[in-house]
């Protein structure tokens, strides 16, 4: 089945490999806008229900050597006091770790293993899709170049839109979907080299937004330089009416922000310098899309961004790409019928991806610091028992994962 695969980042180049695995006789062939790879973006977490399929593929060795196995989620809130922490991975009893990575290792480790599994020639880059056809049996897809000149039409037996937020194969699905949504929150992101904080390894939420600002802030590089620095990838989210451009690789200035943060100074981290001192700033908005009750049209399907744009909260943008390039794969390789089998696909994966994308507005884990703020109008207490239950955060926090598809048991179940 010569499969088409439009887009080449996370979701795209795990698919194409996950169809590798399963039949090394299928045609495959990525196309990227992009006239060439390059690593981009900053830190990504990547919790046991996506390691679980990447282990499969082979690659938890790959992304050992880079990435920091975090050990523990921790909540503080914007004066410094600890609320609740609670294991992750193999610590939680996973069969597998949780990894605090660099998006673009991560990304540069898929891509050698599409060299050497696939072949450098079924990698077209400075490929732009703008528009595509079908009919009962085929699907073709035309792509220009830099220059804005056609440099191909190729025709298949599927087309899958993995090409993310402002994907063009969903365009042409919904020509009238519009801007992505934005729901006034802004983040700033950056990456600062520092001491090792709390476990060393620790995913930490601080702050709400709902009174100040909230940060995300873990390691994702052990030992870079042979004194224990590591590299740490922050986060600072913030409500405001202006929205960054929806461009991950957007630049952002400090002043526009760093206010929210001034005066963060606690005994295991001074979050105040952790940002000034960042290599750069990247400013992104929180957007998403409405769910939608379709992906599949006849030979052509969604995958990733391109089919559930979510909030990156959970570590579930990269993780619902990699779930649903796994589903794809399994059911692409279990019928000669294409059409039957995307419709499988979405039929499996749309309804969990809808429940994260709304979970994600309105119930991440960091629901609990919101509360806790909340009930104490940002004051220190002397007992977080007084403040929050344990059967309440036990609620926030594995309702979420359930939802999202890393509670132990569904991932156990795979």
């Amino acid at each position: 089945m010569k499969t088409l695969i439009n887009g080449g980042g996370i979701g795209g180049l795990t698919l194409a490999l996950s169809l590798q695995a399963r039949s090394p006789d299928f045609d495959i062939h990525v196309y990227e806008a992009a006239a060439e790879f390059k690593p981009l973006g900053l830190g990504i977490n990547l919790m046991p229900h996506a390691i679980r399929v990447l282990a499969e593929l082979g690659l938890s060795e790959g992304l050992a050597e880079v990435a920091v196995e975090a050990k523990e989620f921790a909540f503080f809130t914007s004066n410094g006091q600890h609320i609740y922490s609670e294991p992750t991975g193999l610590r939680a009893g996973h069969a597998y770790p949780h990894f605090s990575i660099h998006r673009g290792e991560f990304h540069s480790i898929l891509y050698a293993a599409f060299l050497e599994r696939i072949g450098a020639d079924r990698i077209h880059v400075g490929h732009r899709l703008t528009e595509f056809a079908q009919d009962d049996t085929t699907v073709t897809a035309t792509f220009v170049g830099p220059e804005g000149v056609e440099v191909a039409r190729v025709t298949g037996d599927v087309l899958v839109g993995a090409d993310g937020l402002h994907s063009a194969v969903r365009k042409q699905l919904y020509p009238n979907q519009g801007d992505p949504v934005f729901h006034g929150i802004n983040m700033w992101r950056g990456v600062t080299r520092g001491k090792p904080f709390l476990s060393g390894a620790s995913a930490t939420r601080i702050g709400a937004l709902n009174r100040t600002g909230k940060l995300v802030v873990y390691p994702m590089c052990d030992d870079i330089d042979g004194e224990g620095t590591q590299l740490i990838n922050w986060v600072a989210e913030v409500l405001t009416d202006e929205a960054s451009p929806t461009d991950w690789s957007a630049p952002g200035q400090l002043e526009d922000f760093i206010h929210h943060f001034e005066g963060w100074r606690f005994e295991w981290l001074d979050c105040e310098a952790l940002i000034r001192n960042s290599d750069s700033i990247l400013s992104y908005p929180m957007a998403d899309r409405d769910p939608v009750d379709r992906w599949t049209f006849g030979r052509t399907t969604l995958l990733g961004d391109a089919a559930h744009p979510m909030y990156p909260r959970g570590g579930n943008g990269a993780a619902q790409a990699i779930l649903d390039a796994e589903a794809l794969a399994k059911h692409l390789t279990v019928t000669d019928d294409a059409a039957v089998a995307l419709t499988a696909y979405e039929g499996e994966r749309l309804p969990i991806t809808n429940r994260v994308v709304l979970a994600n507005r309105s119930m991440p884990p960091d629901t609990l610091i919101d509360l806790v703020e909340e009930r104490t109008g940002g004051k220190r207490f002397e007992n977080v028992e007084d403040v929050i239950s344990a059967e309440e955060i036990e609620t926030i926090s594995k309702g979420y994962q359930r939802v999202a598809g890393y509670d132990k048991g569904t991932v156990a179940s795979k």
